[in-house]
């Protein structure tokens, strides 16, 4: 199962080039270890809540249908039901925001590269920079808030998932939070250099109220983990 997850995560495609997202594992490893500043963190904080999410997905597949799925109530398979279906898609997300944080980042490279020899080329070169910055931490915004979702999803599969798959929930809560974390770090460094107070004050209000949610979530799943184990 974790093979076959594996498989389908990796050999997504976007627009027909070869993307970080479909490297084997090795090479995507070996691409983060380089010297290469990009993929680094952000990239691994959304391959990182995408695995969370596949775990996620994999109680739902080790549930639906089987025995004890078939005992809940109307409402209780409900639930189990859709959050399969929003963790399957937040896996597809999640994915694609490996990638696209790799590209925000080289969009504000190519920002600090414009020329500035003339004070007009400066100010241009300035407003490109906070641009592409603001940009770029949208992208690791984006993924603390997806990691968030996938959190969410999982008190349902806790308590009503198969039971032989009660460490993998308790992994994916793991993942999902490390993911949202991580992702986090990266708003942060990217507003260090952004010069609009107000725009700074709103993404850090945002930010405190994730890192709090997502804290307690994963606390609500790993407590009823533990207690089934």
């Amino acid at each position: 199962m974790i093979n076959l997850i594996i498989s389908y995560k990796l050999s997504y495609i976007m627009g027909g080039i070869r993307l970080l997202i479909e490297k084997t594992v090795k090479d995507f490893v070996e691409a983060v270890a380089s010297k290469a500043p990009a993929p680094g963190g952000g990239s691994v904080a959304a391959l990182t809540g995408s695995l969370g999410s596949a775990l996620t997905a994999m109680v739902g597949n080790l549930t639906i249908g089987r025995k004890a799925y078939e005992a809940l109530d109307a409402e209780q398979k409900a639930s189990v039901d859709k959050n399969f279906d929003e963790a399957m898609k937040l896996v597809e997300r999640l994915n694609e925001l490996v990638d696209e944080d790799t590209k925000s980042f080289n969009g504000v490279m190519a920002a600090f590269k414009m020329p500035k020899d003339t004070e007009e080329q400066k100010a241009e070169r300035s407003k490109a920079i906070q641009e592409a910055t603001k940009e770029a931490l949208e992208v690791p915004l984006e993924t603390a808030e997806k990691c968030l979702e996938v959190l969410r999803l999982q008190k349902v599969f806790a308590e009503y998932g198969n039971q032989n798959a009660i460490t993998d929930i308790g992994v994916g809560a793991l993942l999902g939070c490390s993911g949202l974390e991580g992702a986090l770090f990266n708003v942060k460094i990217n507003l260090s250099s952004i010069k609009d107070k107000e725009y700074v004050e709103k993404i850090n209000n945002e930010c405190e109220k994730i890192m709090d949610e997502g804290n307690s979530l994963k606390e609500e799943v790993l407590k009823i983990v533990y207690s089934k184990l």
